[in-house]
């Protein structure tokens, strides 16, 4: 079996390591600043699961296949990862995303309830939504805890006899076949196949070609504190949900972090590297503006945290998994746009197939499909 290197100790790269390992290679995993750490994509407490994907039914079937694999991890790790709190969807009646979305939900025997005005006010009398048409509730899906998940995996990997190691990848080849990469600070690693799933880094370390097509970009996140001794804003009474025609996404107090919310737009650009990451304070209006018309009872409610993420964006959303045209023993692995997150399972196991097999990705998934001009299609 082949010596793979993989540069990137996030969702991606864990997930690749994790199934290239069950195939019997040996594995060396790299990240320049240690898995989940605070400047990745793959750090924060917490991100949504969902299904719904407008008509993009792939994203619907990883997403379903993925949390098997979440479970399973949760069960070996004997850790918290996976809330099954459900998904809220919040939308207009005539959104052709949403109607998409039932459908593709309906007709593909995945769990979705249909909530009228009047039940989602009795479900979620806490929530003020009167303003909204249509209401998708996916219960079976929920919240990952996304920065503890890696974490453990790659302390699974480590116990596994994966060398994990910490240093800034460095790619001095061109093209044809790549036999090592460098290390900033000096030194090699050498293999016979190598995996880059470094994110929003991926443009600096495979400059030029992913400098044109992965733009990352600074994201704001937000979690309020809760009434004292007010449990509406837990797992058992408050869904994870998306507010679509308000551009914002949310997740219920978990151990005790506050109400998460996030601004679902693409922000200016962000260098992972040197950025600060204190939030606009337009971004901190916006969020609170939002709590306090849809949960009245929030209203004045502090700020405990803040966090800036970053989406790291294909042209369209659609993931990037796919072997590097410049190179014969090289993949890609990123793109994840902001919602690649839950799908790290599957495309861990989908990019450890094709690094074994060499067989070619699916076209959505290919360099081919991208462009360098944003236009975003997939949400």
């Amino acid at each position: 079996m082949p010596q793979v290197v993989v540069v990137g100790a996030g969702v991606f790269g864990t997930w690749t390591a994790h199934h290239l390992v069950s195939a019997g290679c040996r594995v060396t995993l790299v990240d320049a600043y240690g898995p989940a750490n605070p400047r990745a994509s793959s750090s924060d407490q917490s991100r949504i699961l969902r299904c719904g994907y407008g008509a993009d039914e792939i994203y619907s079937a990883f997403a379903r296949r993925s949390v098997e694999q979440w479970r399973a991890l949760q069960e070996r790790a004997s850790v918290p990862i996976w809330h099954p709190c459900g998904v809220l969807l919040l939308a207009d009646a005539v959104d052709p995303y949403a109607v998409a979305t039932r459908h593709t939900l309906e007709h593909g025997g995945y769990a979705i309830e249909v909530l009228a005005p009047s039940e989602l006010r009795n479900r979620y009398p806490h929530l003020e939504a009167s303003d909204v048409s249509m209401a998708l509730l996916e219960p079976d899906c929920g919240v990952l805890m996304a920065r503890r998940a890696v974490r453990a995996l790659a302390a699974e990997l480590e116990r596994s006899g994966v060398r994990l190691m910490r240093g800034k990848a460095v790619v001095a080849a061109n093209s044809g076949r790549l036999r090592a990469i460098g290390l900033a600070g000096g030194g090699e690693i050498t293999g016979d196949a190598f995996v880059f799933a470094c994110g929003p880094w991926l443009p600096s370390v495979l400059a030029p070609l992913l400098a044109r097509l992965i733009r990352p970009t600074r994201q704001t996140v937000v979690y309020f504190g809760t009434p004292a001794g007010d449990d509406r804003f837990g797992r058992a009474h408050t869904p994870a949900w998306i507010d679509r025609p308000a551009g914002i996404f949310g997740i219920p107090e978990l151990e005790d972090a506050g109400l998460k919310v996030g601004i679902d737009e693409h922000g200016p650009p962000i260098d992972p590297d040197t950025d600060d990451r204190t939030p606009a304070p337009d971004t901190i209006v916006r969020a609170r503006a939002w709590v306090e018309r849809r949960f009245p009872s929030m209203k004045g409610a502090p700020v405990i945290g803040t966090r800036i993420c970053q989406y790291e964006n294909t042209s369209n959303g659609d993931l990037l998994i796919d072997r590097h045209p410049d190179y014969d023993n090289v993949w890609v692995v990123g793109g994840g746009s902001g919602h690649g997150f839950k799908h790290g399972p599957v495309v861990g196991e989908l990019a450890a197939s094709l690094v074994l097999t060499g067989a070619r990705t699916h076209p959505r998934l290919s360099f081919e499909s991208k462009r360098s001009q944003a236009s975003r299609t997939v949400y």
